[in-house]
């Protein structure tokens, strides 16, 4: 079997972006073939909350080699935290290092593309360095930068525009405070590049992003599927600042000599733009058609459904919800989530004394649903859609003195469950989708039996689990395999792909408990929120 190998992207400079809508075409443009005697292998890397995890896999999708190095993270005062540039390098080339590794013949892999976490970007000024940390996707310390564009440009054109409410993790509102409070390191900066888009620029030294990745920075035109170039300039920052946009998938170069040495991942291999995590997972897995969603179980944990055109309904997106540019071409998002799903199991397990994770589910496993009474709000960042409160806090809800750590760890999983029943429930509303044909997950979380059985419980359906954990990682390899030339387009993919599943079916003897008790947690967050709205105001 003969296959194409793309032709590379056009490389454009930070002092030359392109800045205008681009059409997708449906197929890349051949610059040569090659035998599939050759055996292509594909790479790639997801650089996540907790974790940089980096993938070696067949055409097929069958995993050779999988790695996992931590995502260092610094917290400088309570509220922030931010990377530092060289510690995500350094866990990238670590991960892609041991990956490689393991397989016997690394100079097979011909492609390579990144995932990452969709709010965090890295200034860099005209030689290539960063001017500043990375400010991570949780971080809220822009809140008075969201209010300013309140006032100057105006949540009804943000929404009209990028389909997204003003919220202070968003890429545009962290340029303005970097501008506001670090006016040395935003002037030095020529381009803005995502976790993706830095990682991949280390890899091959070329500057791109995708629209799945654009669409987090509250600076995609959505309906023109393009840079809202206007939108910068009213407020006061350079359209060049935007890195060069590009369909997912698309070759912008090839493995620097010393990356190569350093990763393993030979010189001649393609680097490809890759995109936002939980849109990665979704074509890892193959949820790219309406109908399906896609629960993304990590750090935080994301509903995904793709849609064919962008939703318009303003009242959706001052609930948390947001729409944006598929990896798939020629397809859309509708998205909502758990800003802390994994994030608050790992946090209630550091304050029960970091039992190992099945102690702690043992414990958990012999109490009966609903925990004794006790209940989670899973707020520790921010609040969940369908409520977009930013104000709001986490909450234990009904401690008594008989309440152990299997009781609290429980409380925790069972709060996840229910919150992300109310987020998915105000997606499908959103789409106008009665009742999804599947629900797929994905994720670390996916291992945690016993929540993946709580979930099936409280949603009162199956959910089907893919058998690869990292199917980020893995969609990030298939796009690099896309851009290399592995596949002819997204049909390919599909039809190439061997996806392996097993189903955790909902417990019909929890179902009604469940039900019953979610009306109760349906009470805590309103229950709460003039409260948490004191509170914040007394900080």
């Amino acid at each position: 079997m003969v296959i194409q190998l793309a032709r590379m992207a056009l490389r454009a400079s930070a002092e030359q972006p392109q800045l205008e809508a681009f059409v997708i075409s449906p197929y890349p443009e051949p610059c040569y073939a090659v035998s599939m005697e050759s055996n292509p292998l594909i790479a790639g890397l997801d650089v996540g909350t907790t974790n940089v995890k980096a993938l070696i896999a067949e055409p097929n999708g069958h995993v050779l080699a999988t790695a996992s190095v931590p995502t260092p993270t610094n917290h400088p005062q309570p509220g922030w935290a931010h990377y530092e540039p060289e510690d995500i390098w350094s866990s990238a080339c670590q991960a892609l290092r041991q990956a490689t590794s393991k397989v016997p013949e690394p100079d097979r892999i011909a492609g390579i593309a990144v995932a990452s976490i969709g709010e965090t970007a890295f200034p860099v000024n005209q030689a290539g360095q960063t001017t500043f940390p990375g400010i991570a996707w949780y971080d809220t310390r822009a809140r008075t930068q969201c209010d300013w564009l309140v006032e100057h440009i105006g949540a009804e054109r943000i929404y009209a525009t990028c389909r997204m409410s003003i919220q202070p993790i968003y890429g545009l509102c962290k340029m303005l405070w970097l501008r506001d409070n670090e006016p040395r390191a935003f002037s030095d900066a020529v381009c803005w590049l995502n976790t993706a888009d830095y990682v991949a620029f280390r890899l091959s030294g070329e500057k791109a992003t995708d629209p799945s990745l654009a669409s987090r920075a509250l600076l995609f035109d959505v309906d023109r599927f393009a840079w809202a170039r206007s939108l910068l300039e009213d407020c006061g920052l350079s359209p060049e600042l935007l890195a060069p946009l590009h369909r997912s998938g698309t070759a912008i170069g090839t493995v620097l000599p010393d990356v190569a040495e350093a990763t393993g991942i030979p010189s001649s291999a393609q680097v490809s733009t890759g995109g936002h995590d939980h849109v990665v997972g979704a074509l890892g897995v193959g949820v790219t058609e309406p109908g399906t969603v896609l629960n993304s179980l990590g750090t935080a944990e994301a509903l995904f459904l793709p849609i064919l055109s962008p939703l318009n309904r303003p009242e959706m997106a001052q609930k948390g919800y947001s729409v944006g540019g598929h990896v798939a071409w020629d397809r859309f998002y509708a998205i909502g989530g758990l800003y802390s799903s994994g994030g608050s199991v790992n946090w209630v397990k550091s304050l029960l004394g970091d039992l190992n994770h099945r102690t702690l589910l043992e414990s958990a496993s012999n109490v009966e649903p609903g925990s004794l009474g006790v209940l989670f709000l899973p707020h520790l960042r921010i609040a969940n859609p369908p409520f977009g409160d930013a104000p709001s806090r986490g909450a234990f809800v009904g401690l008594s003195g008989d309440v152990d750590k299997g009781i609290l760890y429980r409380a925790v999983l069972e709060g996840i469950a229910m919150e992300a029943k109310l987020c998915l429930g105000g997606l499908l509303d959103y789409a106008e989708l009665e009742n999804p044909d599947r629900i797929i997950a994905i994720g670390g979380s996916t291992r945690n039996d016993l929540l993946m059985q709580i979930k099936a419980s409280v949603y009162d359906r199956a959910i089907t689990v893919s058998s690869v954990e990292e199917g980020t990682a893995l969609g990030a390899a298939l796009l690099g395999g896309l851009g290399a030339g592995v596949y002819s387009d997204l049909e390919d993919i599909s039809t190439t792909v061997e996806r392996r599943t097993r189903t955790i079916e909902s417990d019909p003897g929890l179902v009604s408990r469940y039900a019953e008790l979610f009306e109760t947690y349906a009470q805590v967050y309103p229950s709460l929120k003039e409260l948490n709205s004191q509170i914040d105001a007394n900080r």
